[in-house]
């Protein structure tokens, strides 16, 4: 059995713990995640899925006046379906965690209303509770949105269709989240300059669920490989699987202490700076000026900060190579 989301092949042996087998059909249709223990984890919808679940309801409701489930594409292809609270133009949708526990936007309410527009055309605008960058950063200018692509992206497709299906002319959608400021607090976004609400984002649409997952399936994966490669993100994963086709290439988050000491032995970490970078040195921002390490990665700082933190961690690993690798795949830093 594979996992859609990550192609992941379940061992058979996992498949056979699985003492909630009626629950294994989630697990193929990616919804969940199988461990070794056979225990199923039930994934959750990420920020932007549950964004475009209200805005397409919010459509959807102009001609059905009211909507209590609604289809989305997630970008990773696969269909799912969330419950909604729609009626005549306004909608709303709570973000699923799933059994990720530590998801700070467990609960949270997305509200969305939607207007026909005379005129024709769609219009997507982002309201309350949603942050924007307090400051030009390498891919974002001040005042943008602090909306993903892959989320932008769903959250569009998700209005065009329901467009599409209530046979309107074209419509104006605002997206608000009513406590989006009070809980941004309890995320990064403070720290990286986004103010004023959440981050809306999503990857593959899904939530994994980390914190659990990483204490069984994933560091038994690590543990039985002969050669692997952590990585800490989606394009991490792809890239590692493209510059090391020899490795098991295993996603893993900001876990990599926990994944190394699972490897005992040689590993590697490829990907994006990032979390890269801030589990080599916590402090490695110190005295830079810059609020991310990726936005250190495009200054003049970024060569000789990450030879020194390289040298570093070699020295405290010295059977782990690192390969750091910016959006487009080119290696940025790399173990001595």
């Amino acid at each position: 059995m594979r996992d859609p989301v990550t192609d992941f092949e379940y061992p058979d042996a996992w498949v056979a713990a699985c003492r909630s087998t009626d629950l294994l059909e989630d697990v193929r249709r990616g919804l969940a995640v199988l461990t070794a223990s056979g225990t199923v984890l039930r994934r959750g919808f990420s920020t932007g899925t549950t964004a475009a679940a209200a805005c397409k309801a919010a459509v959807l409701s102009l001609a059905l006046d009211t909507v209590e489930e609604i289809e989305v594409t997630l970008p990773c292809g696969i269909a799912v379906r969330l419950p909604v609270d729609a009626y005549r133009g306004r909608a709303s949708c709570m973000k699923d965690a799933g059994d990720y526990p530590s998801d700070v936007t467990a609960g949270l309410e997305f509200v969305a209303t939607a207007v026909p527009s005379l005129s024709g055309g769609v219009q997507f605008v982002p309201g309350e509770g949603i942050g924007s960058f307090g400051r030009n950063t390498l891919r974002h200018l001040q005042g943008t949105p602090a909306i993903s692509a892959p989320a932008l992206d769903c959250i569009r497709r998700s209005i065009d269709e329901a467009v599409e299906e209530a046979d309107l002319s074209g419509t104006t959608v605002i997206l608000t989240i009513p406590r989006g400021a009070e809980v941004a607090q309890k995320t990064l976004n403070p720290k990286i300059g986004v103010q004023g609400g959440i981050s809306v984002l999503g990857t593959t649409g899904f939530v994994e669920p980390w914190d659990d997952h990483m204490t069984e399936g994933v560091l038994d994966r690590i543990a039985r490989a002969d050669a692997v490669v952590l990585t800490t993100g989606r394009l991490g994963l792809r890239y590692s699987r493209l510059l090391f086709p020899e490795h098991e290439a295993i996603l893993v988050g900001s876990k990599l202490e926990e994944a190394l000491r699972a490897a005992d032995g040689d590993a590697v970490i490829c990907g994006l700076p990032g979390l890269i970078l801030k589990f080599m040195n916590p402090d490695v921002l110190d005295g830079t000026g810059c609020a991310t390490v990726e936005e250190l990665s495009a200054t003049p700082l970024w060569e000789a900060v990450a030879r020194r933190e390289l040298r570093a961690f070699r020295v405290r690993y010295p059977r782990v190579r690192v390969v750091i690798v910016d959006r487009d795949g080119r290696i940025i830093g790399e173990s001595p």
